[in-house]
């Protein structure tokens, strides 16, 4: 079995982020950036401190779609880990009390989806807490524009992982926004690297000269007794096209 066949059997999923275990016992998070638009696109992935950006390639055409959502920290590393596809991951605390859907739930309490109307992009977001625990939460839009919030907990099983994305993997007009329980995915590789480069290619266009939609990956692996020792490796699309 390919372990991330989902993956590539869904042409545009815009945001993604999954949370599992690799083989080996180390805690996984994993959150790629695909994008359609020139601004979507005109993005990558970069490392600062313990806090994973994503920061514009080019500010100019990132100005052509909206910079709130464009540009914010996408993973933050405290005793536990933080993972969003928006500026709420700030609001997400990896660190406090209580279970893993508690804490976002307090983090996301002041959130709804994302003000780019028609499409109501949902906002996903994850934490594993230093206990081990996990949780992800998809906040999108109901049928009478109300905020719908789904959380669910799940264990870090060797191998697995849990997978939520934005769109539900049709690249269609008007998107079709993610539904439904989160997706397994199984991780096969053996370092951050090894699961981050898999991912990228399972993102590739399905067929020879399709269209590309990839930005970035980042993977993190890190020690399930102590998060804060981890190992992180990105793939930046502007980077590998540059001549």
């Amino acid at each position: 079995m390919d372990p991330l066949e989902p993956l590539r059997r869904m042409a545009y999923l815009g945001r993604l982020l999954a949370l599992g275990r690799a083989r080996s016992g180390q805690a996984v998070v994993l959150y790629a950036v695909t994008g359609r638009s020139p601004s979507s696109q005109a993005r990558r992935l970069v490392l600062d401190g313990r806090t994973v950006w994503t920061r514009p390639t080019d500010p100019e055409v990132l100005k052509t779609g909206n910079p709130d959502l464009l540009v914010y920290p996408a993973l933050r590393i405290g005793k536990g880990i933080a993972v969003s596809n928006g500026r709420q991951t700030a609001d997400i605390d990896p660190d406090g009390e209580g279970s893993p859907v508690s804490v976002l739930e307090r983090g996301l309490k002041d959130w709804s989806y994302e003000p780019d109307s028609p499409i109501h992009t949902p906002r996903i977001s994850g934490c594993v807490l230093p206990s081990g625990r996990s949780a992800v939460a998809v906040i999108r839009s109901g049928d009478e524009g109300e905020a719908l919030r789904s959380y669910f907990e799940f264990p870090l099983i060797a191998g697995r992982g849990r997978m939520i994305s934005t769109y539900a993997g049709e690249n269609a007009d008007p998107l079709p926004t993610f539904q439904g329980e989160p997706r397994e995915i199984r991780f096969g590789g053996a370092t951050a690297r090894d699961t981050a480069e898999a991912a990228y290619a399972a993102l590739g266009p399905a067929e020879t000269g399709g269209r590309d939609f990839r930005v970035a990956v980042a993977c993190l692996f890190a020690d399930p007794a102590e998060l804060t020792r981890f190992e992180i490796h990105l793939i930046n699309r502007d980077e590998r096209t540059r001549p």
